[in-house]
């Protein structure tokens, strides 16, 4: 299934880029913009894990380093049937979790000091927990490539709504409406992005169920859950925004998101997932 979505996604997200790339510059351009989605789909297959550690300014630890939590992540990962991931810890006071890498073989999860010093060891389990269940369903994979593309599609419409102000938009050189590639411009984005917060969304519910079954029951990861969005609402992380999604709560929350917002919202609201994880018969 989640090959599937990676597959999907990705056609997706290059459909989208190719279309710019045709409106803007006929078959050049579509081929220009289908060389570019390959590069940067393949740039953030090998390479997302590295980038997303450096943007937590995260370090990866061995076993000598924090022998507790490397031995509670060896005994879950077993329970989960994966191999054993890459430690890695941040330096954040704010309290937060997270996973990255292109496959099982090359997983990362990384916690934050903040996390480490707040919460109890049940809940603590339900959260590394939690972060193993996004590798046995590889939603790293799938969440960084929907922002890397998102993130393209936003960058070439920005271009072209520039381009537009400044009058090369306007000029009639037989590449079609102005006005119909400016609305292009406007509307794929905002569409990239919707389509990239509901997988995040979704990967989270199913992330904290698969995580409750990895540990045997859902009461520390719903206790961490509430405690941990408490804190990054009160405790701020300096992130890259592009790394906010992958964490198990929104660093850069800062507060409640007005009512119109649920459809460009990261994760889901923390009671929904409670109430989800509450319903769960383990």
């Amino acid at each position: 299934m989640q090959i599937a979505k990676v597959f999907g996604l990705m056609t997706a997200m290059m459909f989208l880029l190719v279309a710019f790339g045709s409106y803007m510059g006929g078959s050049s351009g579509a081929a220009l913009f289908f060389v570019i989605g390959l590069v940067m789909n393949f740039g953030t297959f090998w390479f997302s894990d590295r980038a997303v550690l450096r943007m937590y300014r995260a370090q990866v630890i061995g076993p000598e380093n924090a022998p507790d939590l490397y031995r509670m992540v060896d005994r879950l990962r077993q329970n989960a049937g994966l191999p054993m991931p890459t430690l890695a810890i941040a330096p954040s006071p704010q309290p937060n979790a997270f996973a990255t890498g292109r496959s099982a073989d090359k997983a990362v999860v990384c916690v934050t000091i903040g996390l480490m010093n707040l919460l109890s060891t049940e809940e603590l389990e339900g959260v590394i927990a939690h972060e193993l269940a996004h590798v046995k369903h590889k939603h790293m994979l799938v969440a960084t490539l929907a922002a890397a593309m998102a993130g393209a599609i936003g960058l070439f419409a920005s271009i072209i709504k520039w381009g537009f102000i400044f009058g090369s938009g306007s000029r009639d050189d037989g590449r079609g409406n102005p006005i119909v590639l400016l609305a292009m411009a406007i509307v794929a984005p905002i569409a990239a992005m919707v389509v990239q917060m509901a997988i995040s969304r979704q990967n989270e519910f199913q992330a904290d169920a698969t995580a409750a079954a990895i540990v045997g029951n859902q009461k520390g990861l719903v206790s961490a859950l509430r405690r941990i969005e408490h804190a990054a609402q009160n405790v701020p992380m300096i992130v890259n925004p592009a790394a906010a999604h992958l964490a198990i709560i929104n660093p850069l929350s800062g507060g409640h998101a007005p009512p119109l917002s649920g459809l460009f919202r990261t994760h889901p609201p923390t009671e929904d997932r409670v109430a989800a994880l509450n319903r769960l018969s383990l």
